[in-house]
């Protein structure tokens, strides 16, 4: 586990884990779906020193980095319309333009 992990995300490691394998995933996979859900609670909580998530904290930074289902999340808060047909690109441009 990462030094940076509370107790709290080691808990939800081993849980996300341990349900992975008992739907049949193997180990590592198992391993690489829970590390990946724990680090993606840390930066919705803005407790990682990811470029995305540092500064003013405007949802607005490094659009660019974030994946297309945040940005299409992103895009259903801002009412865009025509979300669920654009590329990543198009979503970027779009919440950028919306902001």
């Amino acid at each position: 586990m990462p030094k940076e992990w509370s107790k709290k995300d080691e808990r939800q490691y081993e849980h996300v884990k341990q349900s992975e394998k008992k739907r049949g995933r193997s180990a590592d996979k198992a391993e690489e779906i829970a590390a990946r859900t724990v680090n993606k609670q840390r930066r919705r909580e803005e407790r990682t020193e990811n470029a995305s998530t540092q500064g003013t904290g405007n949802p607005n930074t490094r659009l660019d980095e974030r994946t297309k289902q945040e940005l299409y999340n992103r895009a259903r808060e801002l009412d865009i319309s025509g979300r669920s047909e654009m590329t990543k690109a198009e979503l970027v441009d779009a919440i950028r333009s919306r902001s």
